[in-house]
């Protein structure tokens, strides 16, 4: 059993500031659950550009709104609070926040903690 408090994450090298998001990595890759959990708060009038290339992610929104943007087709997907998305085909999109939003991120596989995006929004894989 394992229990984490976000006040725990806070402040430690598994609370991550991206610039436009902050993230909190409460479950990652070394406690052998075989996807992560993270906590993170996508800063209000921020657009980022994600294309997780070496992961899938759902993702569920619990404050907040914005939309994702689809890059291949263009869609418009509106996000609100208690919807989830799941990016199950790496998808390459942009993220807008209107409001901060808070997420719950869930990958696969899963993130070490520290990971941030490249120059085109990828997490690395972590080969550890």
């Amino acid at each position: 059993m394992k229990v984490v408090a976000l006040n725990d994450v806070l402040g430690t090298e598994h609370d991550v500031d991206g610039g436009n998001w902050v993230s909190r990595r409460l479950i990652k890759k070394d406690d052998g659950m075989g996807y992560s959990v993270n906590d993170t708060i996508i800063k209000a009038g921020t657009e980022t550009h994600i294309w997780y290339q070496n992961h899938l992610e759902a993702v569920y929104c619990i404050e907040g709104e914005g939309e994702v943007v689809t890059l291949k087709d263009n869609k418009v997907w509106p996000i609100k609070k208690d919807e989830l998305y799941a990016l199950d085909e790496h998808d390459e999109h942009l993220l807008r926040a209107r409001t901060d939003m808070r997420m719950v991120c869930v990958f696969n596989p899963p993130l070490s903690g520290k990971e941030v995006h490249d120059e085109n929004g990828v997490y690395p894989v972590d080969e550890d």
